[in-house]
């Protein structure tokens, strides 16, 4: 028979022994450390033996570093004590000795990794020193042991072309290489796109970073700016139909229309990417996103001289600008150009204008009409052929006189 008291006393002992066993498993301090490899870790230096360091991580084992594996810019081991606490990173959590393998190096290198993943989290800049140069773009040196690359297409354009606008080409190709192993040393300022730690790739921009600084000149001109502003800017493209033109960060077009009085034949002739230009603001619409510039209105309007100098009547000496089946272009000044109609370019009927005139020619022609607001000159070549003697005052003085004598004789 089982002494009651004795039942009691032995189920209070187990109680109280399964309380204390799950007070002991609730208590963290008495967990196994769960370790991967590439993690960072701290540890206590628990022996220093022949160059091999022993540390404690709370792991099954303790682990050791040795070999490569203790050098670092950071931190001299040699200067280690028993006892120390230090940040270690997990090379292996069991080699085929089953120890558990640590590195004090590649510590300081998962330091910049983990600023890297940072600073692209964060969007922030990243300060790069160009290394090497390939057809493609830049290596970089972006951290001790860590390096990046810059696509050609990642730069910014003035850095790679002449021009400071993007072109393709053999000959284009080596004057690009050219330029891009003159970099060699230089410090660029870039943003990373993408960061891939497993495969050791790091893809930066430097065109983030001059596009987002572009970006916050281009608003703050736009809070001050109004239309018929002055601003100085920068071609920065030429099209066939105008040229663009960056002021103060504002991007916009100066229409074919817009660039002088005289009539434009070849824009390249008069403007190169990177001259600097004075600009009036005359369109601004849809928050800044279409922004029209003028050059001509800053220049003076050649028509206020036409209507000042020349009159209804007059001779005047040009040059054949263009021949069309309607008759032929002159042009009289600079920004003032007529049309002789295909009536007016001789006595005979003329079927084609090209067998009276050719382009580069010069005429004399008589303006038959002057429209300030059509900006028009009406010319006539066969009116001007007219025999006409045109004479200065004392010219004209000296033929009088040359007349009277010629009656009294």
């Amino acid at each position: 028979m089982v002494n009651s008291n004795s039942k009691s006393t032995q189920d209070s002992k187990e109680s109280s022994m399964y309380s204390q066993l799950d007070t002991f498993l609730e208590d963290s301090s008495h967990k196994i450390k769960q370790i991967s490899k590439g993690d960072i870790v701290e540890g206590e230096v628990v022996d220093i033996n022949n160059g091999v360091i022993v540390v404690d991580v709370g792991y099954k084992s303790e682990g050791i570093i040795a070999g490569k594996e203790l050098k670092s810019d950071i931190l001299d081991w040699t200067a280690l004590n028993v006892g120390d606490k230090i940040l270690v990173y997990v090379v292996k959590p069991e080699d085929e000795k089953g120890q558990l393998v640590l590195s004090i190096r590649r510590t300081q290198q998962a330091s910049a990794w983990l600023a890297l993943e940072n600073a692209k989290k964060n969007n922030e800049i990243v300060q790069a020193t160009v290394a090497e140069s390939n057809n493609g773009g830049l290596i970089v040196e972006i951290g001790k042991g860590i390096r990046g690359f810059i696509p050609t297409s990642q730069l910014d354009a003035t850095r790679v072309y002449a021009s400071g606008i993007r072109q393709v080409g053999k000959d284009i190709s080596s004057k690009v290489q050219k330029r891009l192993n003159a970099l060699i040393g230089e410090e660029i300022k870039t943003r990373i796109i993408e960061l891939d730690r497993e495969k050791n790739r790091i893809i930066l921009s430097e065109k983030m970073v001059t596009q987002a600084r572009d970006l916050k000149k281009r608003a703050e001109t736009l809070k001050k700016v109004k239309e018929s502003d002055v601003l100085k800017g920068t071609i920065s493209g030429i099209t066939p139909f105008g040229v663009f033109v960056n002021a103060q960060g504002l991007e916009g077009l100066v229409h074919l229309s817009e660039l002088s009085w005289d009539k434009v034949e070849d824009i390249g002739t008069m403007y190169s990417v990177g001259d600097s230009v004075e600009v009036m603001v005359i369109g601004l619409s849809d928050n800044g996103k279409r922004v029209a510039y003028s050059i001509k209105r800053l220049q003076e309007d050649p028509w206020s001289r036409a209507i000042s100098q020349f009159k209804v009547g007059d001779v005047v000496e040009g040059e054949i600008q263009k021949v069309v089946p309607y008759g032929a272009f002159v042009r009289i000044g600079e920004g003032l150009n007529g049309l002789i109609h295909i009536s007016e370019l001789s006595d005979k009927l003329v079927k084609d204008p090209a067998d009276i005139v050719s382009v580069g020619q010069e005429v004399n022609v008589k303006i038959l009409s002057i429209s300030s607001t059509e900006r028009h000159l009406g010319l006539s070549l066969k009116d001007a052929q007219t025999p006409t003697v045109q004479l200065n005052k004392e010219e004209l003085a000296e033929a009088i006189d040359e007349a009277i004598d010629s009656e009294i004789k």
